[in-house]
C-alpha cells in the first residue's frame, strides 16, 4: 500500500515540476536553466521543512503521508537528472561560465535552502 502513496505523490510532483518549469521558462527565456534551479531549490527547502515538521510539531504524522509528500511529491518534483543533463549541455556548448555558475548556485543555494527548511530561523519556528 505504501508504494501507492509514493506513486500517486510522484505523479503529482512530476506534473507540478513540469507546469512550474514551463511557466518559468515562458517568463524567463534564455540559455540558463533557471527553471530547474528554482524547482530544485524550492524542493530542497520543502523537504527540509517537511523533515523538521515531522520531527517537531507534527510527530504523529502518518508514515504514508510522509511517503506521499517526501518520497512521492518532492522526490518527483526535484530532479538531479535534469540538473546533470543541463550542466553537461552547458559544458558541451562551451558555456563554461554558465555551467560553473549553475553548478555552484545549485549546490550552495540548494543546500542552504534545505538547511533553512530543516533548521529555519529561530524567530519563525512554530512551537
Amino acid at each position: 500500500m505504501e508504494t501507492w502513496f509514493v506513486g500517486i505523490g510522484g505523479v503529482m510532483g512530476a506534473i507540478a515540476r513540469y507546469l512550474l518549469s514551463k511557466w518559468i521558462n515562458d517568463k524567463l527565456p534564455g540559455h540558463f536553466p533557471m527553471a530547474t534551479l528554482l524547482v530544485n531549490i524550492s524542493g530542497a527547502f520543502a523537504l527540509g521543512w517537511l523533515t523538521r515538521a515531522s520531527q517537531s510539531w507534527l510527530p504523529d504524522i502518518a508514515r504514508p503521508t510522509l511517503l506521499f509528500l517526501g518520497t512521492g511529491v518532492l522526490g518527483a518534483y526535484t530532479t538531479f537528472s535534469t540538473f546533470s543533463y543541463e550542466f553537461t549541455m552547458l559544458l558541451e556548448s562551451g558555456q563554461l561560465r554558465q555551467a560553473v555558475t549553475y553548478l555552484f548556485t545549485t549546490l550552495v543555494i540548494g543546500l542552504s535552502a534545505a538547511a533553512l527548511g530543516l533548521f529555519g530561523w529561530p524567530e519563525l519556528r512554530l512551537q
